[in-house]
């Protein structure tokens, strides 16, 4: 019985982090969000030009199948406590049959394009298994 009982929860653990096949006609693909915060540190905010500037010649290149960007508003807090609300863009990719592993490789270039062009701390980013079709 305790054999038993060991097997079937040793079987559990194994199905716990296998995920569930995709529907016909879609297939896995790794979503990943990154929202880029618009505030620079003693200047003005960076601008829809600056904006578009950084898509048009960093993101697309990389990502030139597809993307989606839509507006946010932010905030988080600092290291001094204090609250910092702020504008940003919510970058959105898809990336068919990539890890997030393969997908954050593809997208630390955009991170550390932005954060050096507009002394940002960081890019958040959220990276999620998903099923797709297009």
């Amino acid at each position: 019985m305790r054999a038993a009982a060991l097997l079937l929860a040793g079987l559990a653990a194994g199905c716990a982090g296998a995920e569930p096949p995709c529907p016909a006609g879609t297939q896995r693909a790794t979503v990943a969000e990154a929202y880029f915060g618009r505030a620079v540190r003693g200047g003005a905010p960076v601008s829809d030009a600056q904006w578009q500037d950084f898509l048009d010649g960093v993101v697309t290149p990389a990502f030139p199948d597809g993307l989606t960007v839509v507006d946010g508003a932010g905030q988080w807090r600092g290291p001094d406590a204090r609250i910092v609300r702020e504008a940003s863009k919510v970058l959105t990719l898809v990336m068919p049959g990539a890890t997030a592993g393969e997908a954050r490789a593809r997208i630390l270039p955009l991170e550390q394009a932005w954060t050096a062009r507009h002394q940002q701390d960081s890019v958040l980013t959220v990276y999620r298994s998903a099923c797709v079709g297009f």
